[in-house]
């Protein structure tokens, strides 16, 4: 689920960003690899790039003729956090369809939960629409408790979607 990473990239700082104290050019780089972090999402390795922990080592720069930005090599290391096959997650309904349920699950936003992977749910259509069994109902707001069955990769959105079930135990809805 959270990964802790090293990873390596380059910071460009503008030229007029640049001081002769170590301090604020070390600080500028940081703010540089915050940005772009905050950029970059998600990868198809590491998945949702959530926080930038430590900058590990900042490399010597080197100045771009034309422009005169100094280009720094960084290696850093970062949390993130990626779906993997029968993992259990808690996600919250933001949307009931008579196909199934969608779920929010931290950064993912489309984690899917066919009909047919809830064992003893039956569809109740309506203006709030709910899945209803004897004991719980799945409707909108709902905290569920799914084991991932499969992750894909959309490169395009640079994000992941789930597929998810209910079908192990102390699986459902979490009181």
């Amino acid at each position: 689920m959270f990964l802790k990473t090293e990873l390596q990239g380059n910071v460009v700082i503008p030229a007029e960003s640049l001081d002769a104290k170590g301090l604020m050019l070390q600080k500028a780089i940081f703010v540089r690899l915050l940005d772009d972090f905050a950029k970059r999402k998600a990868t198809k390795d590491l998945g949702y790039l959530l926080a930038l922990k430590t900058v590990e080592k900042i490399g010597e720069g080197k100045v771009r003729q034309h422009t005169g930005d100094v280009l720094f090599p960084v290696t850093f290391s970062a949390i993130s956090f990626k779906l993997f096959r029968g993992e259990i997650l808690e996600g919250v309904v933001h949307k009931v369809l008579k196909q199934g349920v969608m779920l929010r699950c931290g950064p993912i936003e489309n984690v899917y939960l066919s009909s047919s992977k809830m064992p003893d749910f039956n569809y109740v259509p309506g203006e709030n629409p709910v899945f209803y069994n004897n004991v719980s109902k799945i409707e909108k707001g709902v905290t569920l408790r799914v084991i991932v069955i499969g992750a894909k990769w959309l490169e395009a959105e640079r994000e992941f979607q789930a597929l998810v079930g209910l079908h192990a135990d102390y699986l459902g809805p979490v009181p």
